[in-house]
């Protein structure tokens, strides 16, 4: 197979990943729309974890939802889902971590961790003021209004807002 070479080929010219899939997906169906190709949610959020761990950033997925225990209580896991109600109001993030930050001239040389906050988009999407989408963007605003980095992240590129 030649997929190892032109990956090969790829790195050496800063061709991205997803630059890659895309090509992939023309070239097994040349009638494809290339401006209309989306790389799915799953992959943009592996790219840009990879991207975090380059700029020396830490990310975790952040996994939100409710479970009942095996005793009958009701368990709620995830960042602002404290209770239902929050949870429809405020949605974090797909992806949480801290990103090193040297300071300014008063702290020289002393590194900070900023809160780092990513809600993960498929590669061709675009906000619509869903009622989720308005939820997600309170929590990135929050992040962003108390010195954290937050935003939407539809693809590479996005690790630093």
């Amino acid at each position: 197979s030649m997929l190892p070479m032109l990956t090969n080929w790829a790195k050496r010219h800063g061709v991205t990943s997803v630059a890659l899939a895309e090509l992939r997906v023309i070239f097994t169906n040349p009638d494809t729309d290339h401006m209309a190709v989306s790389i799915g949610e799953a992959a943009v959020q592996n790219l840009i974890r990879l991207e975090a761990t380059k700029k020396g950033a830490r990310v975790w997925r952040n996994n939100v939802g409710a479970l009942m225990s095996e005793d009958g209580r009701m368990v709620r896991y995830g960042l602002c889902n404290d209770t239902q109600a929050l949870n429809r109001r405020v949605k974090s993030s797909d992806l949480i971590g801290i990103l090193p930050v040297t300071v300014t001239p008063d702290m020289v040389g002393t590194v900070i961790g900023q809160f780092l906050a990513r809600e993960v988009k498929h590669s061709t999407w675009k906000y619509s003021g869903t009622d989720r989408e308005v939820a997600q963007r309170r929590f990135l605003e929050l992040v962003a209004g108390l010195g954290g980095d937050a935003c939407f992240a539809s693809g590479p590129g996005t690790i630093l807002c």
